[in-house]
């Protein structure tokens, strides 16, 4: 959701001793409405029909109270369904509605439920999820019952990610929606980050009822529909949505959360991971002075608990100073300088939003000033002539305290330092194709970034 996407809490430093594992969490029990016992049961009597006026009114009011989502709440196709427990949503932008869970719950809560499914898909938690199965190895193997613990644990983490900021302000909060305070954990984080820092298995036996659909986590339920069946939106349909729905909320700035400002802003250009790029930077430069892993007595270990008359100090984690350097020469277009912005302010929520280490140099032939970071969007890149970074190079290791990070980002066609920088280098490099000839010399062959370099790719 920077989308695409404000900072992230970042991770807790390592120990520098070995700690006795954490206690397993406490039983939760929260109030949850009743799951139907099948195609026709208490909850869905063989009689009972789904009342449509009732789920459109709730689309309605969910339009009025979050109106920049109003394009993919339309987008939805609605199937009704007794095997659903709740409602659900599939990856082709079905909505599948149990007729007694909709004749049960008011309009107003109704309408929470319908912003909450179709975040789902606007943040690909299915596409999220499968990625996240195959690295974990979950979902993909073993019995059938360790791959639906494994999805059902998706599908909580997913809810964490979005309940904790999609509701108030006129949409409130359903009957049974879970919030990341069940498990006493920060709320603001991503599903990934909620599935590798907490243990949800617990909290996943309690929600046994709770089923999203395969929009929530990638994997197919046997009441849907599947890629060929009938209202299902293409690629390319899905896509155009999404992208309605990104540009509406960045032209209405100021009036939507930061999660969804976030989101829009790294729909369509996710920003590089910079939270590990920059990790390897701190790592590398532990030995020095006030940067990376050192121990300190400001905040004591919570091992002296255990040994009374004795202060251990603990692991702090200090971020590094970053100078970012962006190519403004002609070669480079608007749009790929938007992009740096993009990458600049993942870069700002990296180093735990500390927009006091990072600072910015515009560098076309000659290196501007480098300026504090305040907004990212206000940086004001200043260029358009010939390429030379090493200028830019230059000013920023002539910055006082001197940065522990140099990242420029640049189309590559510039002369490199001939010596590495005393620092840890990254390259964003924007994409070229192959054979691009400079108009004044077509014979030019730009350089390559040098090896002492990390590269990555931008765009």
């Amino acid at each position: 959701m920077t989308g695409v996407g404000g900072a992230r809490v970042g991770r807790s430093s390592p120990r520098p001793y070995p700690m006795a594992p954490p206690p397993p969490p406490r039983p939760v029990r929260v109030t949850v409405p009743a799951a139907p016992t099948g195609p026709s049961g208490p909850e869905n009597p063989a009689g009972l029909r789904l009342d449509m006026e009732k789920l459109m009114a709730a689309r309605l009011h969910a339009v009025k109270v979050r109106p920049y989502l109003a394009d993919a709440l339309f987008a939805l196709h609605v199937v009704e369904d007794r095997a659903v427990p709740t409602m659900a949503v599939d990856a082709h932008w079905r909505c599948y509605v149990s007729p007694g869970f909709v004749a049960r719950t008011p309009v107003e809560e109704l309408a929470g439920v319908w912003v909450h499914e179709v975040s789902h898909l606007l943040r690909d938690h299915h596409g999220r999820g499968e990625r996240y199965a195959r690295a974990h190895e979950e979902g993909g193997t073993g019995d059938a019952r360790s791959s639906r613990l494994g999805r059902l644990r998706q599908n909580i983490a997913a809810d964490f990610e979005i309940n904790d900021d999609i509701y108030g302000d006129g949409l409130p909060r359903p009957t049974g929606a879970v919030l990341p305070s069940l498990l006493r954990l920060p709320t603001g984080l991503l599903m990934e980050e909620y599935l590798r820092t907490a243990s949800l298995d617990g909290l996943a036996a309690e929600l046994a009822w709770l089923d999203c659909g395969s929009g929530a986590d990638g994997e197919p339920r046997p009441w849907e529909l599947g890629p060929g069946g009938a209202h299902g939106l293409t690629r390319q349909q899905r896509d155009a949505v999404r992208f309605r729905v990104a540009e509406g909320i960045k032209g209405r700035r100021g009036t939507t959360p930061d999660g969804w400002q976030r989101w829009a802003e790294e729909a369509f250009h996710p920003p590089q991971p910079w939270r590990q790029l920059l990790g390897a930077a701190v790592r590398s430069a532990a030995g020095a002075p006030g940067v990376g892993e050192n121990h300190t007595f400001r905040r004591p270990s919570r091992r002296s608990a255990a040994l009374p008359g004795v202060v251990l100090p603990s692991l702090r984690r200090t971020p590094p100073r970053v100078c970012v350097v962006i190519d403004t020469s002609g070669s480079v277009s608007d749009s790929e300088l938007g992009g740096a912005l993009l990458e600049v302010a993942a870069i700002a929520r990296a180093v735990g939003g500390r927009r006091d280490l990072v600072s910015v140099i515009s560098c076309d032939a000659a290196a501007g000033v480098a300026v504090p970071l305040c907004r990212a969007e206000n940086i004001e890149l200043i260029g358009g002539g010939g390429t030379d970074l090493r200028s830019g190079f230059a000013r920023a290791l002539a910055a006082r305290p001197r940065p522990d990070v140099i990242v420029a980002f640049t189309d590559g066609q510039t002369p490199w330092p001939s010596a590495q920088p005393p620092c840890r280098t990254v390259v964003g490099l924007f994409p070229r194709p192959a054979g691009t000839a400079d108009e004044d010399d077509p014979d030019y062959v730009p350089d390559t970034p040098p090896a002492w370099a990390h590269v990555v790719a931008i765009g």
